[in-house]
């Protein structure tokens, strides 16, 4: 990306920000589509049918990001929710079945498989990662003719890596499943075309890589899918009301709205809207394609680096399973917000002190590098990790 992208992102001077995959920057065009919708609210009220008009060139914009069409798009307000919106959706039976690897997945795409197991009484197959990847031979042996869901994460909560989606889909197919994907750390930062995919639903929400703000999400359904669903929540926003106003009701039989729009609910979080709208332009005006190989070429220099310093990078050496997301340690060894491993401790405190902004995820050090990220930062980082090495005692020894 050129200089003038990194421009917008004031926050991206003065620190070595690679922590993308927890919170992204957000940039001036963001910020101020934000304070045009405050400015007013604050002077004039505002008026419902622009706001509308702004939530639908949101719904649109992130459409075409995914190489969706709009009326295959709900409005969330995050991940959990659109997952949640549509797992619960669908119309379970007992002694159905939901495949999914719980140590490559954020909680929040396991506790509502197991709520739904005490509601509905069916059963969540967990499969085990392999050296921190997701296996397509073992969910595909997890899955059976009463298998009604599948369910992965596009890149992975940890240690992040690129799932093969299209791997899994085709197996789910086989035996007449549906897949769900948490798309949260990959939506604004690989090239997502969920025809190509052939994946169901997807979920995403807009602090991360897509650069905008908490409270915003979307929930892609494939409209044969979504036009299939009774929704489990349902509000004016999801009703066909044929014309008639928003407040308009008549008894009988609901009418909902095609595809996935049946999934919104009541009013939307328009500032979040005028704020995702903003960065999603920006997404589809630098191109996917770009922004996909400018993250995934600074994470390969940064892991090739962190390897010749001898520290222990999650994947060995760059491949196809890496994206945005550089990991350091051993996957799984620690809980959500620690490390096991004394010596990702210290590094962690001395990476966070010589001003390094990171994050810790299930015993790993997690680097996520964001579009205004440069080889300055790379070279800053591994530097200062160089400068660690070279003070510590061989990695394994006791400290």
């Amino acid at each position: 990306m050129n200089p003038e992208v990194r421009a917008l992102f004031p926050g991206a001077g003065g620190r070595v920000y690679l922590d993308t995959s927890a919170r992204g920057l957000m940039p001036d065009p963001v910020r101020e589509a934000i304070e045009a919708h405050v400015r007013v609210r604050q002077y004039e009220g505002g008026d419902k049918e622009k706001l509308w008009s702004i939530v639908e060139a949101t719904r649109k914009g992130f459409a075409k990001l995914i190489n969706a069409d709009p009326d295959e798009v709900a409005i969330t307000k995050n991940v959990s929710e659109g997952l949640n919106l549509f797992g619960a959706s669908l119309p379970w039976q007992a002694g159905d079945n939901v495949v999914v690897c719980p140590e490559l997945e954020h909680p929040n795409n396991i506790y509502l498989w197991y709520n739904l197991a005490k509601l509905h009484g069916i059963e969540v197959r967990t499969v085990g990662a392999d050296a921190g990847a997701l296996s397509v031979e073992a969910m595909s042996a997890a899955m059976d003719e009463r298998t009604r869901l599948v369910t992965l994460p596009t890149i992975s909560f940890a240690p992040g890596f690129i799932s093969d989606t299209a791997g899994v889909v085709a197996a789910a197919r086989r035996v007449g499943a549906l897949t769900l994907v948490d798309a949260a750390q990959s939506i604004g930062a690989i090239d997502t075309d969920v025809r190509a995919l052939g994946v169901d639903a997807l979920a995403v929400a807009a602090q991360k890589c897509m650069m905008a703000d908490y409270g915003s999400g979307f929930l892609y359904i494939r409209r044969e899918v979504a036009d299939g669903l009774v929704p489990i929540h349902v509000a004016r926003y999801g009703i066909d009301l044929d014309g008639a106003h928003e407040t308009a009701f008549s008894e009988g039989e609901l009418k909902y709205k095609s595809g996935a729009l049946r999934f919104d609910l009541g009013n939307y979080n328009y500032l979040g809207m005028a704020g995702a709208g903003a960065a999603i332009k920006l997404l589809n005006d630098w191109g996917m394609v770009a922004v996909e190989s400018h993250l995934r070429g600074l994470a390969a220099r940064l892991a090739d680096g962190f390897l010749e310093l001898g520290l222990p990078v999650a994947g060995g050496a760059p491949g196809p399973h890496l994206a945005h997301i550089v990991s350091v340690g051993k996957s799984g060894g620690g809980r959500h917000y620690s490390a096991d491993d004394p010596a990702m401790n210290s590094l962690r405190g001395f990476l966070t002190t010589e001003g390094v902004h990171h994050s810790i995820r299930s015993g790993v050090l997690r680097f996520s590098v964001g579009v205004f990220n440069d080889d300055r930062d790379v070279g800053r980082a591994l530097e200062v990790a160089g400068r660690w090495v070279a003070s510590s005692v061989p990695l394994g020894e006791p400290r």
